[in-house]
């Protein structure tokens, strides 16, 4: 049995876009523009390769500044959206018929964008290799104490997990594309990539286990991870970040931010390829209804913070009151209400099932939890001990162009897989179609 065979009207759609000869003017627009920000990161890149971090606009105090920013918000988009799909997966869901291919995706290209900051700011990144455990000659070992080794194990064991769950659940289509490729080489290219899959029982028994474990691996991962993160500031004596409560904060937050993202990228994905059929009114009214509940979870902790700063010792409750009122106060404020109060629309079933909505709160989201990753480095490495430690941290076009540049890299990485594969399980969408016939 070949899938050409198989393939019903729904799946058909989704099958024939990736095989498309051309896929129109406005994903090549949206390409050339994400490939402008992709060179701009490269200007960015070597402009601090070549003349170094001082080009940022770093300094004592402020001994960081948008790179971590940048990599913790990349992370809280990866994490998010991988662990709502992992749990999708091992439940077996409705909702990963529609859900489960681009969540995979928006996870993997937000891993890639993170991947980049730990070596960025290593301030000499062609010594990358040090932080591995590699038997060096010098008999110089990374100093296993140090976050920047941290962030290798975490971001490569995270783009490790990530690409098994996102590739082992596109292997049956890519054999699909292989069997319906109007070309030769595209036939080659998709079979060697499927790895020879032939649609037997056998196969699929092998799939739905090795799918499962990497999802179950998935689960603790993004937990790690994400602490691992927040254990970067907590390590630290600086008042404010040095919380037990941190590690929570960031987890909660970041899966608030994935589930934004995943539903932002489903509202573009319905409208712009036409799915209203795949992604039904019940998958969008179901993910509107996830991100209500996780902005409002973020709520809580934001209320916590309060609580527990008003709670703490005098030194700390200076923190969080300047957190709150002082130079950075904006980004704080702004975080809580974007977080939490904007996404309040989706009470409304209109709001769940239209465009704007999910497209306003997907943003909304995103920004509250970069506002808050700044407000957290930023106003706490403010806080200076030394009357010669004062000033503000200015950010330079350089640094901006981190984050614009990543943010066109992701774009890009997301168009090409829109192009390239299909955007939705198509072994689901004919199961599905196949149960609604009998």
């Amino acid at each position: 049995m070949t899938a050409d065979s198989a393939v019903q009207p729904g799946a058909r759609q989704v099958a024939d876009r990736a095989l498309a000869r051309g896929y129109g003017a406005a994903w090549l627009a949206a390409l050339a523009v994400s490939g402008a920000l992709i060179g701009l990161l490269v200007w960015t890149l070597g402009a601090a390769w070549i003349r170094g971090v001082g080009v940022w606009g770093v300094n004592i105090p402020f001994v960081w500044g948008f790179d971590l920013i940048n990599y913790a918000w990349w992370i809280g988009v990866a994490n998010g959206a991988s662990l709502f799909a992992a749990i999708l997966v091992l439940r077996r869901h409705d909702l990963r018929t529609a859900v489960n291919r681009f969540a995979e995706a928006t996870a993997l290209m937000a891993v890639v964008c993170a991947g980049l900051f730990p070596i960025i700011h290593l301030g000499r990144p062609w010594l990358f290799y040090w932080v591995f455990p590699y038997p060096a000659t010098t008999e110089l070992w990374p100093q296993f104490r140090s976050t920047l080794t941290w962030d290798f194990w975490a971001i490569s064991t995270h783009a490790l997990v990530t690409s098994l769950l996102w590739y082992v659940g596109l292997i049956p289509d890519l054999a699909t594309l292989r069997d319906r490729a109007p070309t030769r080489w595209r036939a080659q290219v998709y079979g060697l990539l499927a790895l020879g899959w032939r649609f037997s029982l056998r196969h699929w028994a092998y799939h739905q286990v090795a799918y499962r474990i990497v999802a179950v691996l998935v689960l603790p991962l993004i937990l790690v991870m994400q602490s691992t993160v927040a254990f970067e500031f907590a390590s630290t004596l600086v008042p404010g970040w040095h919380d037990t409560r941190l590690p929570l904060h960031f987890v909660t937050s970041g899966l608030a931010q994935g589930l934004a993202t995943v539903l932002f990228v489903a509202a573009l994905l319905r409208r712009t390829l036409r799915l209203e059929r795949i992604i039904d009114d019940a998958d969008m009214n179901l993910l509107g209804r996830l991100v209500l509940a996780a902005s409002l979870a973020a709520g809580y902790l934001f209320l916590d913070e309060a609580l527990s700063t008003w709670l703490s010792d005098p030194v700390r409750q200076r923190a969080g009151l300047e957190r709150f009122t002082g130079t950075y106060a904006p980004f704080a404020i702004l975080a809580f209400l974007l977080a939490v109060l904007v996404p309040q629309i989706l009470w409304w079933r209109a709001a769940r099932l239209g465009f704007w909505g999910p497209v306003l709160v997907g943003l909304s989201v995103n920004a509250a939890v970069w506002c808050d990753r700044f407000s957290l480095l930023i106003g706490g490495l403010q806080r200076g001990h030394l009357p010669s430690l004062g000033g503000t941290y200015a950010p330079t076009l350089t640094e901006a162009g981190l984050l614009l540049g990543t943010l066109g890299l992701f774009a890009a990485l997301m168009l090409l897989f829109a192009r390239f594969v299909p955007v939705v399980a198509l072994y689901e969408v004919r199961h599905d179609e196949h149960q609604e016939r009998t």
